[in-house]
Parts: structure tokens; C-alpha cells; sequence
């Protein structure tokens, strides 16, 4: 029988938590804003954009 394993230790939680937080934070606060920014550029550019013609076949 295998012996248990100890206990993870206060100080890599603690680290574990920061980074987890920290990744957070960048992905929630900062990169959405840039994506929803660049994705409201790209609506505004095709509504800009001159409508292409449909052609019908035949």
C-alpha cells in the first residue's frame, strides 16, 4: 500500500492562488476590452464598406 501523500504546503497555495488571480486579471481586465474593441472596428468596417453586388446566375 503506497504511503499518503503530505500535505501541499501554505506558501504554494498562496503562489498557486497569485498567479491563478493574476492570469485573471489579464485575460478579464485587459484583453477583453482589446478584443471587443477590435471586433466593434471590424463591425464599423463592414458597414462602411460598399455593398458588393449579388450576382444572380443566369
Amino acid at each position: 500500500m503506497p504511503t499518503p501523500k503530505p500535505p501541499v504546503p501554505v506558501w504554494r497555495w498562496a503562489a498557486w492562488l497569485s498567479v491563478l488571480g493574476l492570469a485573471i486579471l489579464v485575460f478579464y481586465v485587459l484583453l477583453t476590452p482589446v478584443w471587443l474593441g477590435l471586433r466593434a472596428l471590424a463591425w464599423l468596417a463592414d458597414r462602411r464598406s460598399p455593398s458588393p453586388t449579388v450576382r444572380r446566375p443566369g
